[in-house]
């Protein structure tokens, strides 16, 4: 099964579920502003999408982001995601999840090659 975080309101995110439409790929939706997320949900996006630094899947643009200070070098991984569970709107979207496997799709290619 295919899971996609998504946020309606984002553009990129709606080109995600087109793509996924269009290629006529059954999937999961997950509004991840509306559902609750848990501390163990990011953990396991980090470890899906294969990056070490949580950083690496938050929209570093959004002011949250510089008023929370999550580019501060002093906050720990714990700290941050901490922070971005209870600050979801922080998350890159959308994410597309398949065999435990993760694909932020900025730029949508992301979501294709994942899909293979």
């Amino acid at each position: 099964m295919i899971t996609i975080w998504h946020n309606p309101r984002c553009g990129k995110s709606r080109d995600g579920l087109k793509l996924l439409d269009e290629k006529d790929v059954k999937y999961e939706l997950f509004e991840y502003l509306k559902q609750p997320i848990s501390i163990q949900d990011i953990k396991n996006l980090i470890s899906m999408l294969g990056i070490s630094d949580v950083r690496e899947m938050l929209r570093t643009k959004e002011k949250e982001y510089k008023e929370l200070h999550l580019d501060d070098s002093e906050k720990t991984q714990e700290d941050i995601i901490y922070t971005v569970m209870k600050n979801p709107k922080l998350i890159e979207r959308p994410i597309v999840i398949k065999d435990n496997k993760a694909a932020i799709g900025r730029p949508l290619e992301n979501i294709i090659e994942l899909l293979g």
